[in-house]
């Protein structure tokens, strides 16, 4: 690849707004629904499926889930994001933890992250 074309992704990529969000995976055989919270949530799924994919993620519940049935029996969603860009940092971690706690409820959900 050449120079500018490389700095021009690298650029293109620092550019890229992260946005807060809760996602949700859902075991399609048995049900069981696990939410989670991150500051990237567009990206979020890439590092949710690496680890499950090695078998390395911290939920071992969710971990057996994804071992059990493959990647096929679990299902990943954002289930809410922020688009307000005018939040502050505070705001946001706040706005997360509320969230996170309204969709563990709503969805009779565990935390995906143990």
């Amino acid at each position: 690849m050449e120079k500018t074309r490389r700095r021009d992704l690298v650029r293109d990529y620092k550019e890229i707004k992260s946005r807060p969000g809760v996602y949700s995976l859902t075991c399609v055989a048995t049900g069981e629904t696990w939410v989670g919270s991150s500051r990237a949530i567009d990206t979020q799924v890439n590092n949710t499926m690496f680890s499950l994919r090695h078998g390395s993620h911290r939920n071992r519940a969710l971990q057996d889930a994804w071992t059990t049935h493959g990647e096929a029996g679990v299902v990943y969603a954002i289930v809410e994001a922020l688009d307000d860009e005018e939040m502050t940092g505070i705001g946001r971690d706040t706005w997360l933890k509320e969230r996170l706690r309204h969709w563990a409820a709503a969805l009779d959900a565990k935390p995906a992250i143990a």
